[in-house]
């Protein structure tokens, strides 16, 4: 399930599996000053000239493959066909 606050921000958002309870939090890195909770997995999404950063909440060992499916299912349903994941910050070209 995905649920998105502001029809016109795709970067507020969260990503929800309702079978294991993991959750994704979907933020914009240059107007949050979130940091990275302990525990919690991090990855980021390019897509042209975007970035978008997910967050897990909740993370307990969960297999790496749901959270990328989770993160890939949301840039299906926002249209974003060319978005790469990264388990890191991507470096700027």
């Amino acid at each position: 399930m995905i649920s998105i606050s502001n029809a016109d921000s795709h970067r507020k958002g969260t990503i929800h599996d309702r079978r294991s309870s993991l959750k994704v939090k979907v933020f914009d890195l240059f107007k949050s000053r979130a940091k990275q909770q302990d525990g919690e997995v991090r990855f980021f999404v390019t897509a042209g000239s975007q970035t978008i950063a997910f967050e897990t909440e909740g993370y307990k060992r969960h297999r790496q493959l749901l959270i990328l499916q989770m993160i890939s299912r949301y840039c299906v349903y926002l249209g974003l066909m060319d978005a790469q994941i990264h388990s890191t910050y991507p470096a700027v070209n």
